[in-house]
């Protein structure tokens, strides 16, 4: 089984909305970020094929993309893949959330 990472401002200051992680605001923090791309459908191909609708931030990594997904005010990624660990603390660092 795979890890997924949470990261999310809910802990720093709880029942703040301000600290809410806006979608707009990862729009903008991902486009000014060349090895990312935006796409509203997540779509795995394999034995079959799967389309997710939601709010991906799409990281290339080589050969390999991965899927950063906005989710009610919180940013999930899979940790299947090693090199995502140091690509999400420093998306971390730079929107000022935590992983949780």
């Amino acid at each position: 089984m795979s890890k997924r990472y949470r990261m999310t401002r809910a802990m720093q200051n709880a029942g703040d909305s301000a600290t809410t992680l806006s979608l707009e605001e990862c729009k903008q923090y991902f486009a000014s970020k060349p090895d990312f791309t935006y796409t509203s459908v997540f779509t795995v191909t394999g034995a079959t094929t799967m389309s997710i609708e939601g709010d991906f931030f799409m990281w290339s990594y080589g050969d390999t993309t991965i899927p950063f997904r906005h989710y009610q005010g919180d940013i999930y990624v899979s940790g299947a893949n090693e090199a995502v660990i140091p690509r999400m603390l420093e998306v971390a660092s730079d929107l000022n959330i935590v992983e949780g």
